[in-house]
């Protein structure tokens, strides 16, 4: 899968994920940070999953209409484990994301919202 990792994101994430064999851009790498709406229009743009620590992107998405490729928000997780949870969920949830879903991963739990009609 290609995935936009966020600049909140912890840049070590994208090890595990690249070693899963997905291809993995971390927006921390960029010059600058473009701020939201640029991430997400880019992710969306390169067909990359958006994965995200920042609950904003879910209103850009849902309230403002804005195009995306899947986004995975995580909740309340260590940097350490940021990318073997990454790992776990774009397999389990890999249709849902291929689909358009916001999949919101805390703890204990995962909630997905599907993709609203397009």
């Amino acid at each position: 899968m290609k995935i936009l990792l966020d600049t909140c994101v912890w840049g070590g994430a994208r090890e595990p994920l690249q070693a899963a064999g997905h291809d993995v851009i971390w927006a921390g790498d960029w010059p600058r940070d473009p701020g939201d709406d640029e991430i997400l229009r880019r992710a969306a743009d390169d067909g990359r999953v958006l994965v995200t620590l920042d609950k904003d992107f879910g209103e850009l998405a849902i309230v403002h209409g804005h195009r995306h490729g899947g986004i995975v928000r995580l909740v309340g997780l260590s940097a350490r484990g940021q990318g073997p949870v990454c790992c776990d969920v774009l397999v389990a949830y890999r249709t849902d994301l291929e689909a358009g879903a916001i999949v919101t991963v805390e703890q204990s739990r995962v909630r997905v919202r599907p993709p609203e009609d397009r």
